[in-house]
């Protein structure tokens, strides 16, 4: 993808698209994206204090492969909701049980790096291009499935990101938080689908940046649902929840992830979906732009 002013896709004001319909006259699409993420404990830790080993931050994020995934399992499935796991492939090696566990779960995965220690930015392209092949392949060898889907550890892009993508088999990507539909990316003639995510309705901004209290961020979720549903009555809207279980997965936020899921699920025409469903259901839509 040669660099450009704008994204590779074209700009459709939301005001002048064809609708979107869901299944079951659904108003929003909800998918919830937990980043399952390893940590080497001899390489430096992001947001970490710089040190070699940095015990502090990289066992805060261990506890969420330890305990607090387990917990958002729990909480998921209760409320009937399928993730789609952004998953390091390290994870398959050093932490398999939750794979395990996730496949009972039925739950989705795409790909989201070797480990979030490094950065696909920081590599130079044949090593960019190897460690994004290496995901797909290692994620697929221990779950049987291709993943379908990426997004970039960190959300740190390059130019040619999207085309190593597509060299892998990746059919959406969730780099791109601009809109709250999917929408085509042209990626020199081939096809990707941004399926949205969020920097917002995610845990890590809210709890490590801002300092939200897990009542607020309970709160905001409620309130991003509430326009997204009161808009989809007339165009379908997608609302992304993302999470790491290293943060929501803790005994004192683990309720307020009940808290908001319980009120989202308890109204009618909520499509509760995996992004996968999401492109899909877009791409058989007429017309997809």
């Amino acid at each position: 993808m040669e660099p450009h002013r704008t994204g590779p896709f074209r700009y459709v004001p939301v005001t002048k698209r064809p609708p979107i319909k869901w299944p079951g006259d659904a108003r929003v699409a909800l998918w919830v994206a937990p980043n399952v993420e390893f940590f080497p404990l001899n390489e430096a830790v992001p947001f970490g204090i710089g040190i070699n080993p940095d015990v502090l931050s990289w066992s805060q994020r261990d506890y969420g492969g330890r305990v607090g995934v387990f917990r958002v399992m729990k909480v998921l499935a209760k409320h009937g909701v399928r993730a789609t796991v952004a998953l390091n492939s390290d994870v398959c090696d050093e932490y398999p049980e939750i794979v395990e566990e996730a496949l009972k779960l039925d739950w989705e995965f795409m790909g989201h790096g070797e480990t979030n220690a490094r950065m696909i930015d920081g590599m130079d392209p044949p090593e960019r291009a190897r460690a994004i092949g290496a995901t797909f392949d290692r994620i697929e060898a221990a779950t049987g499935r291709r993943p379908r889907g990426w997004l970039s550890p960190g959300v740190r892009m390059t130019w040619d990101t999207p085309d190593l993508l597509i060299d892998a088999g990746c059919e959406y990507y969730c780099d791109f938080v601009n809109d709250d539909q999917p929408y085509l990316m042209d990626i020199g003639g081939r096809r990707l689908v941004n399926v949205p995510y969020s920097s917002e309705m995610n845990d890590l901004p809210a709890f490590l940046r801002a300092n939200r209290t897990a009542e607020e961020f309970a709160t905001m979720i409620k309130r991003q649902f509430d326009v997204l549903y009161r808009e989809g009555a007339e165009s379908g809207r997608v609302m992304c929840i993302a999470l790491h279980p290293f943060l929501i997965g803790v005994p004192h936020r683990i309720d307020a992830l009940d808290d908001a899921l319980g009120y989202i699920c308890g109204h009618e025409h909520v499509w509760r979906a995996t992004a996968s469903e999401i492109m899909d259901v877009y791409l058989a839509s007429s017309p997809a732009i």
